[in-house]
């Protein structure tokens, strides 16, 4: 089984990443039950805007798009600002839009069959409403999501110090991280066991 993990800080590399840094903790639960994963700095592509799977020369979504098609699992990483997903997290999501119109073999939408969950940084609340907004975009494009496939880090409203500038919170982080990691595993595996249908026409 894969996982891909496409981080959406707005920090090139070799920035550290505080939501690059909660994702290990995920990635590591992951691949304890045995999951490949390849993570990817969306920043640090050339992801051109758009709706469609390749914008033309230049372009290096379609490569990611690859990565999505390979996994069964997938993860959205983004900081919070301004109580909101990353501008780079709304790039990658609408850059997933163009699975709407991609079918299989079995005339299934290519994201039916994958599952997908939420992880979120941020020095500000809002924790929740970027969950909410990332996780109705992917079950939109067709993604399971299960239950409790997310997790959060913040101290609470108004800005404060980073995830990696301060160790509170960091246990409940991590705990509902591996609990988001075994969800996604075992749905994944429920999936490929009965596989969802095509859509009836």
């Amino acid at each position: 089984m894969r996982a891909l993990v496409v981080n959406c800080t707005l920090k090139p590399s070799p920035q550290t990443s505080n939501t690059e840094a909660l994702a290990g903790t995920v990635v590591t639960a992951l691949r304890g039950h045995g999951v490949e994963v390849d993570v990817v700095r969306a920043v640090d592509l050339d992801l051109r805007p758009g709706v469609e799977t390749d914008m033309g020369q230049g372009d290096e979504w379609p490569a990611v798009h690859e990565k999505v098609l390979a996994s069964e699992i997938l993860i959205i990483a983004s900081p919070t600002w301004l109580g909101r997903p990353s501008s780079v997290a709304q790039r990658v999501l609408e850059r997933l839009d163009a699975m709407l119109s991609e079918t299989d073999d079995e005339e299934r939408p290519v994201a039916y069959n994958r599952v997908a969950g939420v992880l979120v940084t941020g020095n500000e609340d809002g924790a929740h409403h970027v969950i909410s907004e990332i996780s109705g975009a992917l079950g939109d494009i067709g993604f399971t999501i299960p239950g409790q496939a997310w997790t959060y880090w913040h101290l609470g409203p108004g800005p404060g110090p980073d995830y990696l500038d301060d160790r509170r919170g960091h246990d409940w982080a991590a705990s509902t991280g591996r609990v988001m990691a075994s969800n996604l595993v075992h749905a994944a595996r429920a999936l490929n066991a009965m596989p969802l249908p095509a859509p009836p026409s």
